[in-house]
């Protein structure tokens, strides 16, 4: 028992008329848990008894959902800081946890349970003084605050009484007041198109010109940047053949500055050219560097407003009408207000409306449930466009022309691939110019972009798509609309075109509704396509060899069993009845556009065209796919481009999804045709482009094929620039060789002593997700002892980029992940000082997997993977010139010819765990 430390002495905390709750603090940590009562009396608890005084007397917690996962619980009434936080400060940065507010809002940083408890008291007053200071001149925000107070906030009355409204005398705020925020919005104005770009080149000499106007005259001499702008020039030169763009990969080591030595070249080439250069990632984090990159490029906040936007796909963005739908809702869903009124502050305050990787905290729709948060989005082309009554001021139409206007576009692979398929999609044309960076993902984002799924989720949610909401379905459903309110006004006076409609809807009905998961497994399928993936379940599990398995199962897809077969006809031609209409009504509406061209006016134009395009990729091109898919089973081999397989994937146990799955083989044979091959010149880019086999032509050429060069008439110009770090001074690799990477124990034994060595910093990954959570319960309780928090992918409950961005902030933090954790990792500094894999990471045997190795080069392809993943783990630990770190791998098997993945120099360290340890701890305290 201990007094609490660091607390305000004086009277002005809370200020003079502010309510702060009476209420005790709670931080749960992995092996016990600090309670801070009213009077400022901490107590050490364990779990049982924090839990048992929580659930008496409700107490201030951040985030409440994390705490009660530690105290293995279901969440319970608490005031959660982050809630107050996300009120007081929409769109604003916070880490979700007691440092993170510390950081955010100035305070004492705490030091183990006991003080981050006196912190969260002092967060909470301190948000209260902060809201106190703008007193009733808030009156939107006070209008939010009493709709959400009456719906039971246990924050509303402290916040009230901060903003003046106590309900003691004066006026109360206006019910629902504030949450119209879409009323104070400015309308975006449509302009002229823009012309085409121009094709004056840039030279070698004017990008490094700019370069240096980047960097300022105080900045230190960096060779290798400046060759490196002046490489990716080529690029920028104009085209001389057509379908053979200038490409250029570009291999910059850590630490060259890549991201600024390719806006150099790209700014020049577009003030001389007038036309936008795109500039693709892979990574939100990415997104996020180039974004405050670009700061240099234009200081003056509105000036870099208009000639820089960051762009992704309209399933990132809120909805203003979704969001108007839910604040309408309240009248019968009051217990939503709390979400409904936290999201309106945060749409006021919004730079862009971009909900994932913007400025929306990733925490609070953890906070508040996904479909009150991130269900609010644009969902798979539900937008109704000109006859939505927030079309003129809609985030994502205004994102959209600030593109059309801009000099440099950031935005993500799959954006680009979907768009540049789309012959422009919403942009309207395609660019000249892309820098796709991550270069090393082109593979896996074309993957994605170009395969084809026929499986339950697809169909039910192409079914939604069409007929709308189920009434039977869940709350968030009623948002959902269908193609006859989308298109019921746009369709004139044509009654064929009608008929086509009322034919696709009718048709649409053999799609898997509501229940589907239950009646598949029960033997009760309603209709063509749901007898055809109870059959595909039926062969799945017939023949994976461990059916009982937790995680997806995958199977084959030849030879096809009786009733798998005959179930894919029917289906087939049932699809058949549903595309012959939908193809009318598509010929339809894009024969209005032709015939009425003097009648019609420009916003109903524009409905037209952008409900066309959905209709044709959400709806024509997806059943032709599946028609095909379907066509290829009744043959003895599927086409040599592409592979098929059925699967059943799983989630928690249960299954999630079934269906027939399509991928090519080579998917950078469509990225070249559909992306590359339309632009004048790009630019691919990575610090691991190449693997490290030894050869250095096998390299490029490894190199040429994973990126699509090797699909183009022309090749591509190859560069190469070296790291300026001194990589055998600065790091240390470990194999170590007597840990059995079978045993659990001896592997969480393993990671424990190693975090503990390197004092935390420490970022663990797995390639398997039940390793990954056995270790987290082994080892956490003593980390925590040690004053090393540790937080972990798929146990936290967090997003990627939140646990990334607790991680930077925690110095002696420890995180485990998986592959997405470490993609998604850029952390300098002391905060990464240690990284540690289970295993050597081959890359998975799975159906496709298979496939690609044998057109590929078989084990050279197995290795190719293998050193890049190692390649891009290795890259995370130095960031900058002063770092230091060590890379330990847990795995006896580790093959002589993979250490090509680690710079020259670097010495590979085969030893005992023992040595590994002593190892890290001298090498780092060193």
């Amino acid at each position: 028992m201990t007094a609490a430390s660091g607390l305000p002495a004086t009277s002005s905390f809370p200020p003079e008329g502010v309510r702060l709750p009476r209420a005790p603090v709670l931080v749960a940590g992995l092996s016990g848990a600090a309670w801070m009562e009213a009077d400022g009396e901490v107590l050490a608890l364990g779990h049982d008894d924090a839990l048992s005084r929580a659930r008496a007397e409700a107490p201030v917690v951040c985030h409440a959902r994390a705490t009660a996962r530690r105290l293995g619980a279901d969440p319970f009434a608490v005031f959660d800081v982050l809630e107050l936080y996300a009120f007081t400060r929409p769109a604003s940065f916070c880490t979700p946890t007691p440092r993170g507010l510390a950081v955010a809002l100035g305070l004492p940083l705490p030091d183990g349970l006991e003080a981050a408890a006196g912190t969260l008291h002092q967060a909470a007053r301190a948000l209260l003084a902060e809201l106190a200071a703008r007193g009733q001149r808030d009156r939107d925000a006070a209008g939010i605050a009493w709709t959400m107070s009456e719906a039971g906030w246990p924050w509303g009355p402290a916040v009230l009484s901060a903003l003046g409204f106590d309900g003691e005398g004066g006026e109360a705020p206006r019910r629902g007041h504030g949450l119209r925020v879409w009323e104070r919005f400015g309308e975006w104005s449509e302009t002229a198109p823009e012309p085409p770009a121009g094709n004056q080149p840039v030279s070698a000499e004017e990008a490094r010109h700019r370069l240096a106007e980047l960097l300022g005259e105080d900045a230190e001499a960096r060779p290798q940047q400046a060759d490196y702008a002046s490489a990716v020039t080529h690029a920028f030169q104009p085209r001389e053949t057509p379908d053979a763009p200038n490409m250029v990969l570009a291999e910059a080591g850590t630490g060259v500055g890549k991201t600024l030595g390719y806006i150099a070249p790209a700014s020049v080439w577009s003030q001389k050219n007038a036309g936008p250069v795109w500039l693709s990632t892979y990574t939100r984090n990415l997104q996020h560097q180039i974004d405050g990159e670009l700061d240099r490029l234009f200081p003056e906040r509105r000036e870099k407003a208009r000639r820089v936007v960051v762009r992704k796909g309209r399933e990132n963005y809120l909805c203003l009408l979704n969001l108007e739908e839910a604040v309408r809702g309240l009248q019968v869903r009051g217990q939503d207000a709390v979400a409904v009124g936290l999201m309106a502050r945060w749409t006021a305050a919004t730079r862009d409306g971009d909900m994932v990787g913007g400025d929306f905290p990733g925490w609070l729709a953890d906070l508040l449930g996904r479909g009150k948060t991130l269900g609010l989005t644009d969902r798979r082309g539900e937008c109704i466009y000109s006859a939505c009554p927030h079309y003129k001021t809609c985030f994502i139409e205004h994102s959209i022309r600030r593109a059309r206007r801009a000099d440099i576009v950031v935005a993500n692979h799959a954006l680009v691939m979907i768009q540049a398929a789309l012959g422009g999609g919403d942009e309207g044309r395609l660019p000249s110019r892309y820098v796709f960076d991550e270069g090393h993902h082109v593979f896996d984002a074309a993957d994605s972009a170009f395969s084809a799924h026929l499986s339950g989720r697809e169909a039910y949610e192409l079914r939604r798509w069409l007929l709308g909401a189920d009434s039977r379905g869940s709350r968030a459903s009623g948002r959902i609309r269908g193609l006859e309110r989308r298109v019921e006004d746009i369709l004139g006076g044509d009654t064929a075109t009608a008929d086509a409609l009322h034919e696709t809807l009718r048709a649409a009905r053999l799609l898997p509704a509501e229940g589907w998961h239950q009646r598949i497994a029960e033997d009760a399928a309603n209709g063509a396509c749901e007898a055809f993936l109870a059959h595909v379940r039926q062969q799945v599990y017939a023949r994976v060899h461990r059916p009982g398995d937790p995680y997806s199962l995958e199977t084959e897809l030849r030879p096809v069993i009786p009733p798998l077969l005959e179930s894919s006809a029917e289906l087939d031609r049932a699809l058949a009845r549903l595309l012959d209409p939908m193809k009318r009504l598509l010929a339809g509406l894009r024969a209005r556009l032709d015939d009425e061209a003097e009648e019609l006016d420009s916003d109903s134009r524009r409905r037209i065209e952008a409900t066309s395009r959905s209709l044709e990729r959400r709806g024509v091109a997806q059943v032709e796919a599946w028609r095909q898919m379907l066509a290829a089973m009744q043959e003895e081999e599927s086409p040599d481009a592409f592979v098929d397989w059925l699967m059943v994937e799983r989630v928690g146990g249960r299954d999630f999804d079934v269906g027939l799955h399509r991928h090519w083989v080579d998917p950078t044979l469509p990225f070249a045709e559909q992306v590359a091959q339309k632009a004048q010149g790009l630019v691919v880019t990575s610090a691991t482009l190449r693997d490290g086999s030894g050869d250095p032509e096998a390299d490029w050429q490894a190199a040429e094929i994973r990126t699509g060069a090797v699909h183009l008439p022309e090749p591509a110009f190859r560069a190469a620039v070296p790291s300026p770090f001194d990589y055998p001074a600065h790091t240390r690799v470990f194999v170590v060789n007597d840990v059995r990477k079978d045993d659990l124990g001896q592997v969480a034994a393993a990671y424990r002593e190693l975090f503990l060595a390197a004092g935390g910093g420490a970022l663990g990954l797995f390639t398997a997700i039940s390793r990954l959570r056995a270790v987290h319960g082994r080892i956490g309780e003593r980390l925590e002892q040690a004053g090393l928090p540790l937080f972990a992918q798929h146990v936290d409950g967090l997003d990627v980029s939140t646990l990334v961005d607790i991680f930077r902030a925690e110095e002696d933090g420890c995180l485990l992940g998986t592959d997405a954790t470490r993609d998604g990792v850029d952390v300098p500094g002391r905060s990464l000082r240690l990284i540690v894999f289970d295993r050597v990471p081959w890359p998975r045997p799975d159906i496709r997997h298979k496939a690609r190795r044998e057109l590929f080069g078989k084990r050279r392809y197995d290795d190719m993977i293998t050193r890049l993943r190692l390649k891009q783990a290795y890259g995370r630990l130095i960031r900058r010139a002063d770092d230091r770190g060590v890379f330990v791998l847990l795995d006896p098997m580790m093959p002589s010819r993979l250490t090509g993945a680690f710079p020259e120099g670097v010495e590979v360290v085969r030893c005992g765990l023992a040595d590994a340890v002593a190892g890290t701890r001298g090498f780092l305290e060193g």
